[in-house]
Parts: structure tokens; sequence; C-alpha cells
């Protein structure tokens, strides 16, 4: 079927064409044995893992640059009661607006083409992050962070179900690993490259400006991304498609700032602590969530109302709560309880992010070398989960019994623990696209991801209040391997039949 251009419904039958003949091509080319062969599919997880790159480097970097600041007494954060706990607030409310376009953005890829918001999610971040580094002031600082947020947030829906529709069956969760990669590599350097890019900040500004480099540095890679994502997705997009694309989650986003603005300018005016603030963020999810059942709920019933689904949604998230935790204060963790350099202590870090350059390729092939081997992908999350969280617990126990901690034990302990934890997830994303049906995995993904969030809105700022309450990280550490039991408690009640033909 030939889209027509400027209509939306053609530009979706023919994007639906156009990779359901992918997928075609490539289980014959599988069952021809030219598995090994370079293919267009490859292709496209490299650039899906660049999109990943700079999106997590460009949502990633608010962590280090608020624990620059805190460190070095500038910017918003200079005179601040409880610096850790309002950090924690401003990288929780970049990731309410994320979650807010989580199922938005899914429904939209279902409707306009998922390639099409891919390219205009990595645009709209990019350009949102280079306007970043030209903000003054706490609040207009806090609404482009929102509005970047706003943007990303319609990446993940799209590219999990564009993977799925291009990618056969035996090799859909490595595919997921492989491209997901990017999260790892985007934190890495957000994390690693901090410093050095403040450093090179101070050669064109002051010092108390060097932070704004680092988006300007950011940002415009992630412009770059998308137009060369773009350009190898031409043949799928239309000038009028990606027009109303952006302008239908523009509304999606107008609408999701002014509330997310709203529920903080009340909190604030009300004198509420960043804690409290963060939980109205979270029931205005829990809102968003209620309000697309009452709408669409006839259309998304059953990627809402499946049980096996939502118990999913639900573990993800303590797997958001744990990912953000560590992308986002993993460096003042280190440095506090190492009472080391803000250089050494994003170097060990590192590790932690970094982790998931390994963790998730192999979690990836594991979990599709498994199922064919009938192990089925419930039980494999399941072990990855309970060894993370048994390594969690121990890294916990290390900053509250170790007088001095050693840069070489924290940074082990994060590497294996981060290990595990990133090879979990291409697993839970394979299990949720073999659990939802095909013509509804944009929204599915969407929905798990606008779930999932709560826990990476919470999770900076929760943990900033109990740092600047009892003085050290080891209470929000041993917090958040209590989330990490939970969720793995949940896991267990997902039923799960693998699929017949793997």
């Amino acid at each position: 079927m030939k889209a027509v251009p400027g209509d939306p419904s053609s530009a979706e039958q023919g994007t639906e064409s156009a990779e359901t003949t992918e997928f075609t091509e490539t289980t014959e080319s599988t069952e021809t044995g030219g598995r090994r062969r370079w293919r267009s599919w490859h292709t496209l997880w490299v650039l899906l893992l660049l999109g990943w790159t700079v999106s997590a480097a460009d949502r990633a970097v608010t962590g280090p640059v608020v624990t620059w600041m805190i460190e070095n007494g500038v910017g918003f954060l200079a005179d601040a009661e409880n610096p850790h706990a309002l950090g924690g607030l401003v990288g929780g409310l970049f990731f309410a607006g994320y979650m807010l376009t989580q199922f938005p953005g899914g429904y939209l890829g279902d409707r306009y083409g998922h390639r099409t918001l891919i390219v205009v999610s990595l645009l709209w971040a990019g350009v949102a992050t280079v306007l970043t580094g030209f903000i003054g002031g706490l609040v207009a600082f806090i609404v482009v962070r929102v509005v970047t947020g706003l943007g990303e947030g319609a990446f993940y829906s799209n590219d999990r179900t564009l993977i799925t529709a291009t990618t056969p069956e035996r090799d859909r969760s490595l595919a997921m690993g492989v491209v997901i990669t990017g999260l790892s590599i985007g934190i890495t350097v957000a994390i690693v490259f901090t410093p050095e890019l403040v450093e090179f900040g101070e050669l064109f500004l002051e010092h108390v400006e060097a932070w704004r480099m680092v988006f300007w540095v950011l940002g415009v890679a992630t412009v770059v991304v998308g137009v060369v994502v773009g350009w190898w997705f031409r043949a799928h997009l239309t000038f009028s498609g990606l027009t109303r694309a952006t302008l239908h989650l523009g509304v999606y986003a107008a609408v999701s700032l002014g509330l997310v603005m709203a529920v903080y300018w009340l909190g604030t005016s009300a004198g509420l602590s960043e804690l409290w603030v963060a939980l109205l963020e979270v029931a205005l999810a829990v809102g968003l969530v209620l309000f697309a059942l009452a709408r669409k709920g006839t259309e998304i019933g059953p990627v809402i109302k499946n049980r096996d689904l939502f118990l999913l949604y639900v573990c993800n998230i303590a797997i958001l709560w744990n990912l953000w935790f560590f992308s986002f204060w993993s460096v003042s963790i280190v440095a506090g309880a190492a009472d080391s350099t803000f250089m050494n202590a994003a170097l060990t870090a590192g590790f932690n992010a970094g982790a998931g350059i390994l963790g998730f390729p192999a979690g990836g092939w594991l979990s599709d070398h498994g199922l064919r081997r009938g192990w089925g992908r419930k039980g494999m999350m399941l072990t990855f989960t309970g060894v993370q969280a048994v390594l969690t617990l121990a890294f916990a126990w290390y900053l509250s019994a170790a007088a001095h901690p050693s840069l070489w034990v924290m940074g082990l302990l994060l590497f294996t623990a981060s290990l595990f934890f990133n090879a979990l997830q291409p697993v839970g994303h394979a299990l949720t696209a073999e659990l939802a049906p095909a013509r509804l995995r944009g929204s599915a993904f969407g929905m798990e991801n606008l779930i999932g969030e709560m826990g990476a809105v919470l999770s900076p700022a929760i943990s900033g209040v109990l740092r600047d309450k009892t003085g050290g990280w080891a209470a929000a550490v041993w917090m958040d391997a209590a989330i990490v039991v939970v969720g793995f408690c949940i896991l267990t009640q997902v039923r799960y039949r693998p699929p017949a033909d793997v």
C-alpha cells in the first residue's frame, strides 16, 4: 500500500507495510543461513544505538552538572538550604516531563510511524539541550529541562516497537540489548566527560558559567545524530508527516508542561518540601494513566487491563528508580564516601554506567539463547534481578560499615551490580513485546515507561532529601536495594509462556 503524503492514516499504513516487509525479508534471510551477514536491520540497530547515546547523555548530564554546582557553590544551587534535595528535584522534574510523553509518544508512533517520532524526538531533544546552556535562573532551567524531557519521552516506545517489527523473534532480545547499550554509553559520557567539558568551557567562559558548555556540546551532538537518522529514514518520512507529528506531540507537551509547572508552582507556593513536590508529580502521572483509560479504554484496553503486562509496568518502577538513582547521584555518592576529587569520583562512578556496554548486549544474547533452549525470559530476568539485589545490598552494607571506603571496591561493586542490572533490561523489553498485541506495542511500551518513570521522578528527589537529612548516602542506597527486592517479588507473579515458534 502506498502512503499518501499528508495523510496520517496513510502514512501509518505505509510505514507498517514497510516494516512488515522488512521483517519478512529478515526471517527469510535467517532461514536461508544468511544470518551472519551485515543486513539493513543491523544498520538500524547502529542508528538507534547512536540515538540512545546522545539522548541518554542529554538527560544524564544534569546530575554531574548539579554535583559540580554544589561543590563549587555556583548557579542556582549556590545559596540553597538543601542543595541535594533541590538538585534531585530538578532531576526529577526532567523525568516528570519525560514520563508524561511516554504513552502519547507510543500512541503517536502507532499513528504516524515509529521512524517519524524517533526523528522528531532526537531533533527536539537536541535543540532543547542547546537552549539549556543559555538559561539562567532556577525556574527557567527547570522549564527547559522539562521541555527536553517531553521531547525525549517519545523515543523509547517507538525505538522498542521498531526493533520488534524489523527483527526476527530469535534475535529480538539481542537487538534490544545491542541498541540500548547506547543508554550506558551516553550515561558514561555524561558522567566521565562532564569535568572535561567544564574545563573546556572555562577557556571561553567565566568559571561560574563554564557548566553551560556541557549542554552546548551534547545538544549539538544530538542534533547531528537526529539529522543523520532522519536522512537514513528518508524513504519512510514525509515533511507533512513530520510536521503533523511534531505539532501533535507539541500539543501533548504543552499541556504536560503546564501541568508539571503548575504542580511545581503550587507546591513551592504552599511551602511544600522537594519530596512532596516530587510526589505530586507522580500523582499527576497516575492521573494521566486514569485519563488515558477513560478516554481510550476500548482501544488500548489490551495493554492496560492485561494483568501480566501491568505487573511488568510496576516492575519497571524499581528498574528506573535504580537506574536514575545511580546515574544522577553516583558521582556525589563516590565523592562523599571516599572524599575524592570530582574527576576521580566521576571516573569511578563511570564503572556503574559503563557496565551496560557489556550487560545490555550480553543480556539480550543470553535471553534469545535461553529462549531457544526452553529457559524462558521470565526465569532469566528473575535471576539477573536477584543477583543485582544481592550486590546492591552489599554496596549499601559496605558504605555503612567501611570507615574509609575504597574507590576500587566501590567501583567493583558498582560495576558488577550494574552488569546484571543492565542485562535484565533487554530481557524485560522482549518479554513486554511478546505479551503485548502487535498493533499496540507502541502503546504498551509507552505505558510501561510512563508507569516506570515514576521511579525516575522520585529517585533523585527522595535520595537527595535523605542525603541532606542524614549527611551521607548510605540510607539512600539501602532504600534503593529495598526497592530492587520489591521489584523482584512482583516479577515472580508475572505469568509467562514462551512462544512455541523460536
